[in-house]
């Protein structure tokens, strides 16, 4: 019997100190957290690089991550590589021109010293 009532006694302190803990001494519950906002990171101002991408963190909230700023970052990245992919697609075909255009060069000029 003893047991018992140390036990139940035992559970009220534990339930009144958790209670206190949540609703605190005056009686007012604890205000919410404020949610974390996503700050981007990533520069406006020139192009993005490898240390961007590894330095975005995304705040965490109840369901994972905010899809909206998950998809911003996403669009911007996408951007980001489909104007490097047009830039790199440019310089090949300039090379490819004048690789072109000096191969016929060396070709007449090789004629040229035959004749």
């Amino acid at each position: 019997m003893f047991m018992f009532l140390f036990l139940v006694v035992a559970l009220v302190v534990v339930v009144g100190a958790v209670t206190l803990s949540v609703v605190g001494g005056d009686g007012t519950a604890l205000p919410e957290a404020p949610p974390e906002r996503f700050v981007d990171p990533l520069p406006l101002d020139r192009p993005l690089h490898r240390g961007d991408v590894e330095m975005l963190r995304f705040p965490v909230t109840v369901r994972g991550y905010r899809m909206a700023d998950v998809d911003d970052a996403l669009g911007r990245l996408a951007a980001e590589l489909a104007e490097r992919d047009a830039r790199i697609a440019d310089l090949e075909s300039a090379l490819a021109g004048a690789r072109a255009s000096r191969d016929a060069s060396l070709e007449q000029h090789t004629e040229d010293d035959h004749r």
